[in-house]
Order: structure tokens, then C-alpha cells, then sequence
């Protein structure tokens, strides 16, 4: 432990999680100020009366008073609140195809078969989101170019009878009404798509080998996003042209084939250019496919793909009946979408097996869900929600417009039995779940062994505080051990229900009567989940409040750059990161400053990768002046299992063996969304705390016994468990009675000590060493001393015993009296 000196303080640099935050609640104070930023990355610090930054609460730490600066980073500005952050929403599936790339699992070193099946997995991604961004483009096309301009403006038509008869007449202008709704969206996806968050003050530049073995390293910025994004750009100009102009069938008139070839030729290079942009981490500067879709070669496609669009609407086929292009373009890409996710599928199993070994070390509830095979799961859901959105748009407006003319494609039938079939599928399993584990928590309640054994020890003699705790333990273990199980279910019912509706469209017969009711459910389903985005946008628009509610789900998924998709939100780690470790080196430039990043909920991942980043930056005699304090963290129960190649479990432990005991985890077992982040496999025996964790070493094992802090709280390695209700009220300290759960980390008296420890101002709190008394010499009669071998770690698992009552803490005891 690094020695303080009479010129030591603290800054304390706490980064906030999703859903957006003020200034005031990150610094827990009554006013807060900018003291550095640009705005979209704010710092703050408290402020007095007269709005000048003031000094935080000074620190008691190791004897003595520190002087302690309270500093904040505000980042809620790049993502949650405003509607044009909530339409996002709307693109969702977009962002769940850009998170399945992040989800792949890692490729063991000198597995040349298992490097190959992730160069196919990354291309087919790529190929399946560029798909995506094909169907929702003709889906706009069945809805705008079919419904409207051909059958709604068609001559002699009841529906919108308010149009003027010129419109109806003109078969260009109709063609042109049609299209020009998808330029100007294909126009808005592109301008979204190119805004980047880039950092006010970039921390100096770390070479990727240095981070390859630390947490969030590859999450960098693709240098082939623009040549992705206009390739995506120019296939959706295309498709909806080739849409028009006759779809897979082939060109409706004579004067529209040439356009119509040279659409199909445009989807096609759009298609190979995706499939052969492939370097995530841009260590081959001279790739031949990032010089081939250059920026001239990106203006030239964008270009043609205008211009085959204007050639579309000038060469438009004569607009009557329903257009026979859409159904089929549908068709077309819902199987070659269920075709390329399934070889996904396949060659991700493989890559999951070959990944194995680095994860067979850990305990079954740490390991990758889905034995890493998350992402096939996920890509389904993305598929079916574009494909169900835009079939619940068509459907909405078919209602809306109330006229008999218009029709939609055969093919939406079937995609409203999926949709069917898997609701009703997912709602019936979801519904025996729920049965299950409310008998067991039943069962559970009525036996006398606890469910949560630390629960005597955080809250003994303390019995309605133990209940009302025991209740939201249960509830937030459920969540953790089971939240990726609802998408697995969902992925399974909708791949049922597509099925199901595969054979019935293969069967070529009118669709069954018992069909007829699950279609019926399906289409309700497809639009509400339509108009329930689109009144979410528009109150959005109104009330920012709901807008961070509707834009949670993009937060998360911002965290991630854009690899497989380039129409998804800015990544905002490409800039927090960066500007809090050029913040944390501007504080160290003073010898005796030690900074502490505070990271809550997801703001502990973007601690942890600025704390992993400035360890390969600093000089190794400044390295002991940093610290790590998480809170609320996601980095075990999920990070870790759903992207098990850019948070490994190794990584965790190395960055936690290079503090040195430097990093502190607060958990509550209340806290549906965070966690434990440094220990598991925890149980009670003898009376103490015991569990598996990571070691100063690097490695992990068995860890000694837990403490009991001042405030009550066990400590068990780096983890910090809270008693949440609080026993009592501090002194000094905001009192918050009840569950507190996920939010008010700060309020808690434990916080001040995991900063102590984690600023190298304090020692960990460890069990006191009990001293026994040895004779001097064999006492008469005695047996001859022996040695006893465990045949295995007896921390790991050893057989839990009846536990008695829990008793009252005495002096005497580990944890003093308040």
C-alpha cells in the first residue's frame, strides 16, 4: 500500500449508468457545475451558494482527514432523453444484429478452424443485417409504393376519396408520391448513421496488443463503417426501385427493364461488398476491400443507387392491383434470411464448442449462456421484430385507410401465423414458469433452511428486515439466473411459429381452420407492437421523461460500435472512455492526488475499461495511485456470459490483480440489475461468509473467510455486501429507509470505506487473527502430532450443516457495536 503524504487527496470520478442522469444526483449534492467538458460530456463537482465548484466531503481514511474532490461525468446527453433519441426504438432490430457481433464467442489462440468459423459468422452478420435493412426498406414499399400509390390512387378506387382525380390519372406522379416517403427515410438512416461521438480530449493512444488481454479492449471504432454504411445506403435505394419496378418476377414493362438490371445489379455488389469487409481491429491498414469501396467508390454508389430510384419512378410499369413485386421481394428476403441465420446458427455451435475451454474452469451460473451460443438466439429476434414491424405497420394502416381495395401480400398470412403460433407459445411457457417458481418459492418459504443463507448474517436479530430482504433476494437472483432464458423462449416460440407457417405455405393450401385464430392473434399482436412504437415516439416528442424510458434498450446498445450494422446509435464509449482517462492523468499530474473511477450499473463498465486503459498508460510508479470502486455492476451476471470474448472472466481477474486490492465492488443481494462482480459460489459455513473469487495473483480460488466492516457490510475479497433495508440510520450520513435495491449506493456508509481501500488509504477489512497459546513442550499424555491432507479445497464446496438461529452481535464478536 502506497504510503500517504501530507499533500495526499482523493478525486473521486463517478460515472453514471443508463437512462441519463443530473448533475446533482451523480455528485449527491443540492447544486452541481461544470468545471470541464464539451456539453455532450459534462464533468461536474458540487457547487456552493454562489455556484463556484466547492470541495467535496472529506474522507476519513487510515486515521487521519483527507481532502476529497467529488467529480461526475455526465454522459446522458449522447443517448437517453428527445424524441430523435427514442426513435431508435423503432430500429431496434438493427442494434440487436450489431450486439449479436459483440456476442460471438472468443477463438482460442491457434484454433486455425475455429479463426475460420468466425471470419464466416462475421460476414454472414453482415449479410444478414444488410437484409434487414433491405426488408424494412420493401416493407415501407408494401405500405407506400402497394397500398397507396398503386391500389389506394388507382382510378375508380373508394379509398382516400379526397384525392384529386390529375393524382390518380398520372401514373408517374403516383410513382413518385410512392418513393418519395423511402428516399427521404433511406436519406434521414443515412445522415443518423454517420453522427459519431468523438472525444473533447483524447487520452494518448494505447497499442491494441497492450489491451488485448484487458476488459472492453476490442471495443474500438471499425475504420470500414462508412464503406458499410454506403453499401447499406445504396441496397436501400435499390430494393425499393427493384421493388417497384417488378420485384424477383422480373421487369413489369419493356421501357423499365434496363433500370431494373441495374438495381439488381447494385444489390448484388452490395451483397459481396459486405461480405468482404471484415477487419474489426484495423490492423491491416492496406486491406484491398477497404481501398476497393474508397470514397469515390462510395459517392459512385450512392449515385447510382439515386439515380436507379429516379429511373424507377420516370419507368414506372402501369400502378393497378396490388403490386406484384412486394409479396415476392417479402418472400425473398424472409427466406434468404432464415436461410443465412440458420448456417449462422450451425457454424456458431461449433465456434461455442471450440470456445469451451475457456470457460471450463468456472462454476455452471458463470459460464456463457447459452453454452455461447447467445447470439443465434438473438439474431432470430431481430429478424422476426423487423419482419413483425413492418407487417404490423401495413396492417395498422390497412385499418386506418377502411376501404375494401386494398390488399396486402400473401406472404404477411404467414408471418401473422408466426407470430401467433410464438406469442402464444412464449405466453403459455412463460405462464407454466412462473407456476414453477412460485410453488418452489412456497416451498422455500415454508421449510426452515433459508433460501439465502447471508441473509442471517447481514440482518441478524433483525427478523421483518430479514423477510421484506428475503423476498427481493429472490427476485433479483430469478432475473440474473434467468432473464436470457426469456429470449431463448422467445427465439424458440417464433421459430416454432415459423415453422408452422412454412409448412402451411410449402402445403400450397388455403389455411387451416385451427390456423385461422392464431393468424387472428398474430395480427393484433403485430399491431399493437406498430402503434405502440409509433404513440411512444410521438409522446416522446412531449414528455422527455418517457423518451429515456423508450430509449433504455438503445443506451445498452450504444455501448457497442458499430461492426455488423451501420444504422444503429452512436457509440458512446468511443468518447467516455477516452475523455475520463485524459480527466483521471490531468488529476495525476499532481504527485500526491490518487484517483478513483466510480462506476454505477452500467457506468461500472466504462469505469473498468478506463481503469484497464490508464494501467497500459501511466508509468508504473503512478499506477498505484489508481483505483476502481463499482456499484450496482452487471460486469459477473451478464456482461461476462453474454459477451464472453470482450469482458472474459481472465480479463476481469488480470485487471484485478494489477490493482492490487484496489478495486471495490458494492453489491446488494436486493439489486435486481447489479451484482457480486469479484466473488461467487458463495455459502455459509461455521457461522462465516465463505466463496471463490479472484486473487491478488491473478488467478482464483478459494478466499479467506468474510469480515465484517464498521458499517455492517461483509466483505468477502473485493466484494462489499450492503444489508439493504439499512439497519439504522448514520451519523454524517443521507438516511434512505426501505429496499433500496439498484439506486443510492451514495447514501450508504459503506461507500466512503470501499473508496478508502480503493485510493490505498486503508487496508481491507479482514477477520482479526485469533491467537493461540502453544506450550513449550508435548503435554503428558498427548498424542503424537499428525498431519492432516484435504483431499480438495474444503472453501469450494463442503457439505452445509443444519444453521441455528441467527444470534445477536456482541462485542466480542467480528463486526463492533454502532
Amino acid at each position: 500500500m502506497l504510503m500517504p503524504g501530507p499533500d495526499t487527496r482523493v478525486v473521486e470520478l463517478r460515472v453514471h449508468g443508463v437512462l441519463g442522469t443530473t448533475a446533482k444526483a451523480l455528485t449527491d449534492s443540492v447544486a452541481a457545475v461544470d468545471v470541464a467538458g464539451d456539453g455532450v460530456g459534462r464533468v461536474v463537482r458540487p457547487a456552493d451558494r454562489m455556484r463556484r465548484p466547492a470541495p467535496g466531503p472529506v474522507l476519513q481514511a487510515g486515521g487521519r482527514s483527507v481532502p476529497r474532490t467529488v467529480e461526475g461525468y455526465v454522459w446522458g446527453r449522447m443517448t437517453s432523453g428527445g424524441w430523435a433519441k427514442a426513435t431508435w426504438a423503432l430500429l431496434f432490430p438493427f442494434s440487436l444484429a450489431n450486439v449479436a457481433h459483440w456476442m460471438l464467442p472468443p477463438v482460442p489462440e491457434g484454433n486455425r478452424a475455429a479463426r475460420m468459423a468466425g471470419t464466416v459468422m462475421r460476414a454472414l452478420l453482415r449479410l444478414l443485417s444488410l437484409m434487414l435493412t433491405l426488408l424494412l426498406v420493401t416493407q415501407l414499399a408494401v405500405v407506400t409504393v402497394d397500398l397507396l400509390a398503386t391500389q389506394c390512387l388507382s382510378s375508380g378506387s373508394s379509398c382516400l376519396p379526397a384525392a384529386p382525380s390529375w393524382l390518380r390519372g398520372s401514373n408517374v406522379l403516383r410513382a413518385a408520391l410512392g418513393l418519395l416517403p423511402i428516399a427521404l427515410v433511406v436519406f434521414g438512416l443515412h445522415k443518423v448513421s454517420m453522427v459519431e461521438w468523438r472525444p473533447n480530449q483524447p487520452a494518448p493512444a494505447v497499442p491494441a496488443q497492450h489491451l488485448s488481454n484487458m476488459p472492453a479492449a476490442s471495443v474500438v471504432a471499425d475504420p470500414d463503417t462508412p464503406a458499410l454504411r454506403a453499401l447499406h445506403t445504396t441496397g436501400a435505394l435499390a430494393i425499393a426501385a427493384f421493388v417497384t419496378l417488378g420485384g424477383p418476377a422480373g421487369p413489369l414493362s419493356s421501357t423499365g427493364a434496363a433500370p431494373w438490371v441495374v438495381s439488381a445489379v447494385l444489390l448484388a455488389v452490395t451483397g459481396a461488398g459486405v461480405i468482404v469487409l471484415d477487419d474489426p481491429t484495423a490492423t491491416r491498414p492496406g486491406l484491398r476491400a477497404r481501398r476497393m469501396f474508397g470514397p469515390l467508390a462510395r459517392r459512385v454508389l450512392i449515385t447510382s443507387g439515386a439515380l436507379v430510384m429516379v429511373a424507377a419512378v420516370v419507368f414506372a410499369p402501369p400502378l393497378a392491383g396490388p403490386l406484384p413485386g412486394s409479396g415476392d421481394t417479402v418472400l425473398l428476403l424472409g427466406v434468404a434470411l432464415a436461410a443465412a441465420g440458420g448456417v449462422v446458427a450451425l457454424v456458431l455451435a461449433f465456434a461455442a464448442w471450440a470456445a469451451r475451454p475457456a470457460s471450463a474452469g468456472l462454476p455452471p451460473e458463470l459460464r456463457p449462456w447459452a453454452g455461447g451460443w447467445m447470439a443465434a438466439p438473438v439474431l432470430v429476434v431481430a429478424g422476426l421484430l423487423g419482419a413483425g414491424f413492418g407487417a404490423g405497420l401495413a396492417f395498422a394502416l390497412r385499418e386506418l385507410l377502411n376501404a375494401p381495395e386494398p390488399q396486402l401480400p400473401v406472404v404477411y398470412r404467414g408471418v401473422t401465423l408466426a407470430w401467433g403460433v410464438g406469442a402464444v407459445l412464449w405466453v403459455a411457457g412463460v405462464s407454466v414458469a412462473v407456476l414453477v417458481l412460485a410453488l418452489t418459492r412456497r416451498v422455500a418459504e415454508r421449510s426452515d433452511r433459508p433460501a439465502h443463507t447471508e441473509l442471517g448474517l447481514l440482518h441478524a436479530d433483525r427478523t421483518q428486515d430479514g423477510r421484506v430482504a428475503a423476498r427481493a433476494w429472490w427476485f433479483a437472483e430469478l432475473e440474473h439466473r434467468h432473464v436470457h432464458r426469456l429470449v431463448l423462449g422467445a427465439a424458440a416460440a417464433l421459430t416454432v411459429g415459423v415453422l408452422v407457417a412454412g409448412a402451411v405455405a410449402v402445403s400450397r393450401l388455403a389455411m387451416p381452420a385451427w390456423a385461422a385464430p392464431l393468424s387472428a392473434v398474430g395480427v393484433a399482436v403485430l399491431a399493437a407492437l406498430a402503434a405502440g412504437l409509433l404513440r411512444g415516439v410521438y409522446l416522446a416528442a412531449r414528455q422527455p421523461d418517457i423518451a429515456r424510458r423508450l430509449g433504455l434498450l438503445a443506451d445498452l446498445a450504444a455501448f457497442w460500435p458499430r461492426e455488423a450494422h451501420p444504422i444503429v446509435p452512436p457509440c458512446y464509449a468511443l468518447k467516455v472512455v477516452p475523455e475520463l482517462a485524459a480527466r483521471a492523468m490531468e488529476h495525476l499530474a499532481h504527485p500526491g492526488t490518487r484517483v478513483v473511477l466510480v462506476g454505477h450499473s452500467q457506468g461500472s463498465l466504462l469505469a473498468v475499461a478506463t481503469v484497464a486503459r490508464l494501467l497500459r498508460t501511466l508509468p508504473e510508479s503512478d499506477r498505484a495511485r489508481v483505483g476502481l470502486v463499482t456499484a450496482g455492476s452487471q460486469l459477473q451476471w451478464a456482461y461476462a456470459r453474454a459477451f464472453p470474448a470482450v469482458v472474459p472472466y481472465s480479463s476481469l481477474a488480470e485487471l484485478h490483480a494489477e490493482l492490487g486490492g484496489r478495486w471495490r465492488s458494492l453489491c446488494r443481494g436486493t439489486d435486481v440489475l447489479g451484482g457480486a462482480v469479484c466473488t461467487w459460489s458463495r455459502q455459509v459455513y461455521g457461522g462465516k461468509l465463505l466463496g471463490v473469487g479472484f486473487r491478488k495473483d491473478g488467478a482464483h480460488g478459494p478466499l479467506p473467510p468474510a469480515a465484517r466492516s464498521a458499517t455492517g457490510a461483509l466483505v468477502l475479497g473485493g466484494d462489499h455486501w450492503l444489508p439493504d433495508p439499512r439497519p439504522e440510520p448514520a451519523d454524517g450520513r443521507r438516511w434512505s429507509p426501505g429496499v433500496l435495491g439498484h439506486r443510492d449506493y451514495t447514501a450508504d456508509p459503506e461507500w466512503d470505506l470501499a473508496v478508502g481501500v480503493a485510493a490505498g488509504l486503508e487496508p481491507e477489512p479482514s477477520l482479526p487473527e485469533r491467537r493461540r497459546r502453544v506450550p513449550d513442550g508435548p503435554l503428558r499424555g498427548a498424542l503424537p502430532p499428525t498431519r492432516t491432507v484435504l483431499s480438495r479445497p474444503a472453501v469450494l464446496r463442503p457439505p452445509i450443516p443444519s444453521m441455528p438461529e441467527p444470534r445477536p452481535v456482541k462485542d466480542s464478536d467480528d463486526a463492533p457495536t454502532h
